[in-house]
């Protein structure tokens, strides 16, 4: 687990200077060591967190004769197999890490042949000085980020936005186009990032890169075709599959521990692991509070546990650090707490699992269909599901139109074509969860520059084109992979545990498990039992009935009753209140949101954590820039308290 950058432009004479301002900028994902590559046309710069050959895995690594070379951020999880396949073959390794086998993997197989081998998750880039050709890729699910920028006839190519920052003549212009998605969403789901020309590199593809030409190829991506197994079956093999995974996942020669929560997902992984220590985090709040949960399976495992709960001033102190390596503004409230976790594990251990993904690929998101508890209701819509095609649409544009009635969210959206509904987690039906914004409300409160026509519906017809043939809870799985996970929750999870320099591994997300998942009868994991059906009956194996069928959670965060406390209130009315902020949002209508909010009943507070996050996002790097980069630009402390008394584990 590492950071990379590069450039390409012939015209930059100082090339080492260059690369080391941009390498500066990610110290927190390599605090061990650093690496770099020049030459007439490119510059490779490398951060590393060592995790395997802690001695010998130094990048950039050099092929036999020094023609090509690699930089890497991530980890290939079967690359002991593929090594001794190389070697056969008669390819010379000098070190044990991963980074060699993708290297002698391009020579041998080539870009394509390589990535149909490979597990793991990745960013990496090859520059083959034979072709002069710079080669990069970013893994199936986009876990390792990577962003770009072909311009003015050079590329920037890098795992974080803001390594870009110090290249010479970068301009730092606001993409004002992405201002309304991001209010809609809670998170930029455009291509294009919050900086202006700058782009993130699509997941399962590769490029190459020659001449100031880019051509981008597509790898991978999710495939739906049901297998033949009965249910039995399945669960077999999501127990078979899930725990050869994990047993891959867990090599590393360095601690390596678990994320726990009360949830099904963390603690099947955990119990599979069956790790020495394993993390938690809570609250002052005992709503929600996850860590009690969590010490009671620990204690029936005998494992070593550590929990923290979040203080809400320190919270709302440190949350501008936050977003400053998030690079771009997402206001998921559960950055908050996955910061002093990350923090909390990183004393202990160097590497650390958690349960991404398992909702994307096994059907856990309530919007996927059971929006009632009502057996009646979902008996009765199953057998309306299988009405012909047009006539249960027909009936579902019908039901839309009457009057709120018990089930008719339930019945509405498992009858009508999620392309005509679906806003994926920007709305979240029958819970104490309001909206974010509308299209309508976003513009409202935008200034005219920012206001465009743009929907999250809209953004995500181009991926429901790709799937229109599939049952309605794999289109919407789909998009949720494509969209939700791939451009929020891999975000965070990526960056902040990279702010401690603390690498997280996310199984569910293995190249293997997506496709077991993907071919899994949509019966077998979403029905009027319960969702994700077939990996809590796959989890009854291994854990207690509690925790096997308890309800998502996710990371819920008082941000309600942190906008109803006056200190936080003054502290973001403040914000809301500088001078800049009426160039982008009439000042007015949000300060009144806000008062509305404090006054009321909360239920404006995912809206007005939307503006207040992107505020600070956007003082940071637009307002006090030379600030931000003297405050925040470091290892955090207690890493490099480690560092100092050489306990770097």
């Amino acid at each position: 687990m590492c950071g990379i950058v590069a450039f390409y432009d012939p015209k930059i004479n100082d090339k080492q200077a260059v690369i080391g301002k941009m390498m500066a900028t990610i110290q927190h994902r390599g605090p061990d060591s650093d690496g770099y590559y020049t030459n007439d046309q490119v510059a490779l710069g490398f951060r590393r967190l060592s995790i395997i050959d802690l001695r010998g895995g130094t990048q950039p690594i050099y092929n036999e004769d020094n023609t090509r070379c690699i930089t890497f951020n991530g980890e290939i999880y079967n690359f002991k197999p593929l090594r001794e396949e190389l070697i056969k073959a008669g390819h010379t390794f000098t070190t044990k890490a991963d980074t060699e086998v993708l290297l002698h993997g391009y020579e041998e197989w080539g870009m394509d042949g390589l990535l149909k081998r490979v597990r793991g998750m990745f960013g990496f880039l090859i520059w083959d000085d034979n072709t002069k050709t710079l080669y990069g890729a970013r893994d199936f699910f986009g876990i390792k980020p990577m962003y770009y920028s072909n311009q003015d006839g050079h590329l920037l190519v890098g795992s974080e936005l803001k390594s870009f920052l110090p290249f010479p003549g970068f301009k730092r212009e606001l993409n004002v186009e992405a201002v309304k998605p991001y209010l809609m969403n809670q998170y930029n789901d455009l291509d294009e990032t919050f900086f202006k020309g700058v782009y993130r590199f699509p997941a399962g593809h590769w490029f190459e890169y020659k001449d100031g030409e880019m051509k981008i190829h597509q790898y991978w991506d999710a495939e739906y075709k049901e297998n033949n197994l009965s249910f039995e079956e399945t669960v077999n093999r999501i127990n078979e599959d899930l725990k050869e995974t994990v047993d891959l996942y867990r090599n590393a020669d360095v601690p390596v521990g678990a994320f726990l929560s009360e949830g099904v997902d963390s603690s099947f992984l955990t119990s599979l692991l069956n790790p020495d220590k394993v993390f938690s985090i809570g609250f002052d709040d005992s709503t929600y509070d996850e860590a009690s949960k969590a010490k009671a399976l620990s204690d029936i495992n005998g494992w070593q546990f550590f929990a923290d709960k979040v203080n809400a001033d320190e919270a709302m102190r440190d949350f501008p650090e936050m977003q400053y390596h998030m690079d771009e503004p997402d206001a998921n409230p559960s950055i908050i707490p996955l910061w002093y976790l990350c923090k909390l594990a990183r004393k202990h251990v160097t590497v650390a699992l958690s349960g991404e993904g398992a909702d994307e690929l096994f059907a856990g998101y309530v919007n996927y269909g059971m929006h009632t508890h009502n057996d009646v209701i979902k008996v009765f819509t199953s057998k309306m599901k299988k009405l012909p095609k047009a006539k249960r649409v027909k009936l579902a544009h019908k039901i839309k139109k009457m009057p709120n009635f018990p089930g008719k969210v339930h019945l509405y959206t498992n009858l009508a074509e999620p392309s005509e509904f679906y806003v994926g987690q920007s709305v979240i039906y029958d819970m104490d969860y309001p909206t974010i914004f509308t299209s309508s409300d976003a513009n409202s409160i935008l200034q005219p520059t920012y206001r465009n026509k743009l929907t999250v519906n809209g953004n995500y017809q181009r991926d429901f084109k790709k799937v229109k043939d599939l049952d309605s809870v794999k289109q919407m799985q789909y998009i949720d992979l494509h969209h939700f996970m791939l451009n929020d929750i891999e975000q965070k999870a990526d960056k902040i545990s990279m702010a401690h320099s603390l690498e997280l591994r996310v199984p569910y997300l293995d190249r293997k498990i997506a496709e077991l998942a993907n071919s899994i009868p949509t019966d077998y994991l979403v029905n009027r039992y319960d969702t994700k059906y077939a990996l809590r009956k796959a989890a009854e194996r291994v854990l207690p009935d509690e925790w096997a069928k308890r309800p998502k959670l996710g990371f819920p965060t008082p941000i309600k009753q942190w906008l109803q406390e006056p200190r936080f209130y003054k502290q973001v009315h403040d914000m809301f209140d500088e001078e800049f902020v009426n160039d982008i949002f009439d000042q007015k209508k949000i300060v009144k949101l806000l008062e509305d909010n404090f006054n009321g009943d909360g239920s404006h507070r995912r809206q007005i954590w939307a503006i207040y996050t992107f505020l600070v996002w956007y003082k940071l790097f637009f307002v006090d820039y030379k600030n931000t980069v003297e405050k925040y630009q470091h290892v955090q402390p207690e890493v490099a308290a480690l560092l100092e008394q050489g306990k770097l584990v």
